[in-house]
């Protein structure tokens, strides 16, 4: 008769060892089908590691090791994991493409700005040409902006497991986005395409205005021109992306258990640490040629030939910077003045952390302040020996010059001497009571902790030996009991077999 047959094709047993290979079977095949649906959980995984090969070829998979199977839970942290590796890129990536596009604008903007009173003439079209640029880099960087908080948000909702994107959506977020987006919108609106010279003007380099163009025009023009610098706030963003500090995984792995926020604010704070020199020479260079361009464009409105051109600016900007003011240059317009102002405010700002760089780095480490006042201890104490024999040598002479022996002026001259010598003798001692107040001030809390943790780890040890030492005490009384009571058992049997009478 044949044996039935089950649904999943399986054979019933017909034995106690039929049943137990049975069994075997149907858990192989319950593994094998949650193997099944893990690996089909995965695909999405599979396919976009396999699209951005070729784009990011570092990024490397962690592999399971043999004989173990992926569960669901950890394909889909492997998937987030892999998301986010290749959002945080594209932030990059879009961040440098949005400070690069802010950069050509505004060098396109200084490039007409300087070239407009000389190279155009009427009827021209190179004034056209370079404004629709100007615009077409002002769109491009809209749309990067938009992009990179679009990337932003994603990595929100990948950051908390899925969760809705009009959570993301806060009102800071909001508020900061449009911000930005005002921010890099604003560019000369290019209206002036007829172009005159005004070869008779006083103005150094006249600004590239047309004959029905008023004076609140050109305040705007040279308003919005001035304004376009405001796209700068990319760079610190791209320091912050960019950054060894953000990319390295030890940083942000001691970071978090420490609850430190990587923002720009942390990161400066590393760069001004390790390279302090450095990055406020960079800062005071652009900031120099900047400003001084800035006065440049606001003072060729005025009648002054001397504030207009470049090199006047250049020194009117490092003497207000330094906070010298010679007075033998001033700024004519408001904008001028208002150059000028910011200026004086961020030299004050750059000075005091010039100062403490140089002071931090003229400052002596903790070795050295520790050799330091050692030396001192003892060139001190070698003074200090050095007074005390003056003293006894004063005291001995003015023993010897005593007013019976001899005249008066030398027992007060040796007086005085005395006097003196007890003077240094004290003043040093006072100076060495200082200095070692000071260095005991000076404690070292690791060095001081190691030392306790060296005491207790010692206390413990020993605690360790004398419960050790006790224990092997006590087995040593307890077998010298045992051998008391058999000698006394010995003793017993000896004197009962000599004596039977004894029970």
């Amino acid at each position: 008769m044949p044996s039935p047959t089950r649904e999943d094709g399986a054979a019933p047993a017909e034995s106690r060892g039929g049943d137990g290979r049975g069994l075997v079977c149907a858990l192989e095949m319950e593994l094998t089908n949650r193997s099944l649906s893990s690996k089909m959980d995965c695909v999405s995984c599979d396919e976009l590691i396999n699209r951005n090969c070729a784009d990011s070829p570092e990024v490397s998979v962690p592999l399971p090791p043999l004989g173990k199977r992926v569960t669901h839970m950890e394909g889909d942290d492997l998937c987030r994991l892999i998301d986010r590796k290749f959002l945080i890129e594209d932030k990059k990536r879009l961040c440098a493409l949005a400070l690069g596009t802010a950069l050509v604008g505004i060098l396109l903007m200084i490039i007409h700005a300087e070239i407009c009173p000389y190279v155009y003439e009427p009827g021209s079209k190179v004034s056209l040409v370079i404004n629709c640029s100007i615009s077409l880099s002002t769109g491009c960087l809209l749309i990067l902006i938009i992009a990179f908080h679009y990337k932003d948000i994603r990595l929100f909702i990948i950051d908390h497991k899925e969760v809705d994107w009009r959570i993301a959506i806060t009102s800071h977020r909001v508020l900061v986005i449009t911000l930005e987006l005002l921010v890099c919108v604003i560019h000369p609106v290019g209206s002036y395409w007829e172009v005159d010279l005004y070869a008779n003007s006083s103005s150094a380099a006249p600004l590239c205005i047309s004959s029905h163009h008023d004076k609140a025009l050109l305040d705007m023009e040279l308003l919005l021109s001035m304004l376009m610098f405001l796209r700068l706030y990319l760079v610190h963003r791209a320091i912050l992306l960019h950054s060894k500090v953000l990319l390295s995984a030890s940083y942000r792995s001691i970071g978090s258990l420490n609850n430190i926020n990587f923002t720009f604010r942390f990161v400066l704070k590393v760069l001004m640490n390790k390279h302090p020199a450095r990055t406020l020479l960079v800062f005071i260079l652009l900031f120099w040629l900047t400003a001084s361009w800035m006065l440049t464009l606001c003072e060729r409105r005025s009648e002054s030939l001397t504030t207009g051109q470049m090199d006047t600016a250049l020194w009117l900007i490092a003497i207000t910077f330094l906070t010298v003011g010679y007075g033998d240059v001033a700024p004519k317009t408001s904008c001028g003045k208002g150059v000028c102002l910011f200026t004086g405010v961020m030299g004050v700002a750059c000075t005091a952390m010039l100062v403490a760089i140089v002071t931090e780095k003229l400052a002596l480490n903790k070795g050295e302040k520790h050799v330091h006042f050692f030396m001192m201890d003892i060139q001190i104490s070698k003074r200090i020996r050095h007074a005390a024999a003056n003293v006894l040598r004063e005291c001995w002479l003015l023993h010897r010059a005593s007013p019976a022996k001899g005249s008066r002026d030398e027992h007060r001259r040796h007086q005085r001497c005395l006097l003196e010598a007890i003077r240094v003798f004290r003043h040093l001692r006072l100076k060495q009571r200082k200095l070692r107040d000071y260095v005991s001030e000076m404690v070292d809390l690791p060095k001081m902790q190691m030392i306790m943790c060296d005491l207790s780890a010692n206390w413990n040890n020993s605690y360790r030996e004398l419960e050790q030492r006790i224990l092997f005490m006590e087995q040593k009384l307890d077998e010298l009991t045992r051998c008391f009571q058999q000698t006394s058992e010995l003793l017993f049997e000896v004197l009962r077999h000599r004596n039977p009478e004894i029970r």
